[in-house]
This record gives structure tokens, sequence and C-alpha cells, in this order.
């Protein structure tokens, strides 16, 4: 096989290296802080009521987040993860999708599902575990999913998602339908082999599937030039020959652009793209983590200024579509919605013990009743350990 063939650039004759600074990337901005738009940018299909669906929904994950926290803190919910300061990733990326497109999260996008409606009384009922949630108990929280609303549920294990996503897009092109899917993931993720795999497979099999890489700065407590000295993520991308574009993860106008002019191409020549969102995690890693320990106050302080919502918020008033009485009014709103559901979902009983065998084989076999009979005598053994289940079966 000639060489040739893999070689459609220039030929030299002197040995000659290249590195990382031999592909510029920009970075897309349509949006300043001060809600002002760069000149001749080129802005995104939008109007009054997406504008406004948007705003609500990043409203709202702000203030889910804000509450969610506190009920862990005061004992009411064991674990939480936000997305504060990123939430105009997952919102944006949401809303430069069609509601038949999947999509795949990582474990910081609650945002694309209540951009795409995902019920109030749904989100606790997951994150406290209840009779009511739709995963009935089996995952910790934040891990949520809806098939009602083309979300695949949230998996554990960073980066998994990734080759999922493009054989679901493979799949999505072998019907026919008018239909993505979008794949969130970190940077952190990234450095993960399923990242590499996925990314190779959806460029040779040329699948219609959208990597949305939200680069937030840390992998928990590793900072990103501890993980990679290349140019971050979209240099990946250029790699395997993917379509690729960075953007300001902060700037709402710039997200949905750039997930709407992905969403375009994934469709019409059924081939994959990246993007690569340059934000930062304004909170804790987890409700588990302590960032003071490996970043400072005035780091935290200095990105604090980039505020996505607050930007969107200047822009909207720029357009006369918000002002202050509305941004009071919803947010008190979506405060006394959150803190009443949260009241509710925490005093719904926990899945009855029956569902442990459910929905893995269409009738459970008996080895798993055995083993489900062995639990409920233990759990009536020790009533004192099981206080939401014993007795009740």
């Amino acid at each position: 096989m000639s060489t040739e063939l893999y070689n459609d650039g220039p030929v030299v004759h002197q040995a000659t290296f290249i590195d990382g600074s031999s592909v510029e990337i920009p970075e897309l901005r349509i949006l300043d802080q001060d809600g002002i738009t760069y000149p001749n940018a080129d802005l995104p299909d939008i109007d009054q009521a997406l504008a406004t669906k948007i705003y609500h929904s990043l409203a709202f994950h702000r203030v889910l987040d804000e509450r969610m926290v506190a009920s862990q803190r005061q004992g009411r919910l064991s674990f939480y993860m936000t997305a504060l300061g990123e939430e105009a990733t997952s919102v944006g990326g949401a809303a430069g999708l069609k509601p038949q497109d999947m999509i795949m999260m990582q474990y910081r996008e609650q945002g694309a599902l209540i951009y795409r409606g995902f019920d109030l009384k749904d989100l606790m009922n997951q994150l406290f575990s209840n009779a009511g949630d739709l995963g009935k108990g089996r995952q910790m929280p934040i891990h949520y999913g809806s098939k009602a609303l083309n979300c695949m549920t949230v998996s554990s294990p960073l980066a998994t998602q990734i080759p999922q996503a493009t054989g679901y897009a493979y799949g999505q092109k072998l019907q026919g339908t008018d239909a993505v899917t979008i794949c969130y993931f970190g940077e952190g993720a990234a450095s993960e082999g399923d990242f590499h795999a996925g990314l190779n497979m959806a460029a040779v099999q040329e699948a219609p599937v959208i990597f949305f890489c939200r680069n937030n700065g840390y992998a928990i407590s590793t900072p990103s030039d501890e993980q990679f000295k290349g140019n971050g993520i979209a240099s990946r991308g250029v790699g395997y020959n993917i379509k690729t574009i960075r953007i300001d993860g902060n700037d709402i106008l710039a997200v949905l652009k750039a997930t709407q002019i992905a969403r375009a191409y994934a469709v019409k020549e059924s081939k994959p793209v990246l993007i690569e969102a340059m934000s930062y995690r304004l909170g804790a890693h987890s409700t588990s983590d302590d960032p003071s320990g490996y970043r400072t106050k005035e780091e935290e302080a200095k990105w604090q200024s980039h505020d996505p919502i607050l930007r969107m918020k200047n822009w909207l008033i720029k357009q006369n579509w918000w002002d202050e009485a509305q941004e009071t009014a919803l947010f008190e709103k979506y405060r006394e919605d959150v803190l009443a559901a949260v009241k509710v979902a925490e005093k719904v009983d926990k899945p009855h013990i029956d569902t442990m065998i459910t929905d893995v084989y269409d009738v459970p076999s008996a080895q798993l009743q055995a083993q489900l009979d062995e639990v409920k005598v233990h759990v009536n053994k020790y009533p004192e350990a099981y206080p939401f289940t014993a007795g009740k079966f």
C-alpha cells in the first residue's frame, strides 16, 4: 500500500517536528459579561420565548443546587453535586437540540433535564431514593434519567457514556431518524480510555453524535495542567478528524449557537462533532469535597465575575425581555417550590424491598427469590438497623 494514501499535506525533505502550537484553536464568544454582543457576532437562532425558557431553567438550576446542598448539610440528603458556574453548558446544550435527540449525561447536567421539563417531584424522588423514584431507589442521588424525555440515566463510572453515545447515535443513523445523540462529560473523563475509543469509533463509523466536553478546570482536585499538556480537549477532536469547536462555556449564546450548528451538521452529514466548553467549577466537586485544600479563594473570586446566569440576565434586560421585579419574583418562587418539594419527598416511603430483584429478568429467577427471602429474614431480625423497611412485608 502506498504511503501517499496516508498523507494529503505538504511533503518535506528535512526532518521537522510539529507540536500543539501548529494548530490554533479559537474560542467562540458572542456575549460579554455586561450582556453586550460582540461586534459582528453570529447570534444563535433565539427569540424571546426561547430566551425566557432558557433563563427560567438556569434560575431553577441555581436554586435547586443551593437548596440541595443546604439539605445535605442538614442531614436530610446523603449526597449532592452542583453545577455552580457551569449551568449554561447543560441548559444551552439542551436548548440547541430537538426533543427526539438523546441526551447522555455525566453527573453535572441536571440542567438538561430541567430544560426538557423533568418534573420537580421526579427530581426530588430520585434525590431521596423514595418509592416515587423512577429508578426505584437503586442509584445514589443525582443519577437522574427519563425515558420519556430521552435522557439516559446517569452512571457513576467516568466516561462509560461516551462509547455508548457513539453506539446509540450509530443506531439512529441506521434507522434513518432525524435525531442525534449528545454526550456530556468533563475534561477529567477525557483522560479515560473510553473517551478515545468512543471518539475514534464515531469518526470511523460516522455516527451523528455531539461530544460535549465541559472543561471546568478540575477533575475533582486535579487541575487541568496536571491532567494533560495538550491544547485542551479540542485538539484531540482534530486528531480524530472530527469537526471541532471551542466555546466560552459561560456564554449562553455561544453554547446555544455551537450546539445548533453541531446538530445541523451531525444530521446532514451523519458525522460526529466535538464541542469544548471552557468554564469553571465554582462549587466543590461534590458535598464530600473541600476545594479549599487545592485552590485559592482568589481564583474562585476571579471566576465568580464570569457568572453565566448574570451574563444572560444582563442581555435579557438589554433586550427589554426581563427586569429586576421579574428576577426577584422568579427566584423567590423557585426557592419556595424546591423547599416545599423537599418536605414532601423526604416523607415518602422507600421503595418496597421486592423491587430489589425486578427489572432484571421478565420473571425473577428462583435463585434471586431465595436471596430476597434471606434478606427479608435478616431485616426483620434487626429492625432497628432498617427502620424504613422492617415490618413492611
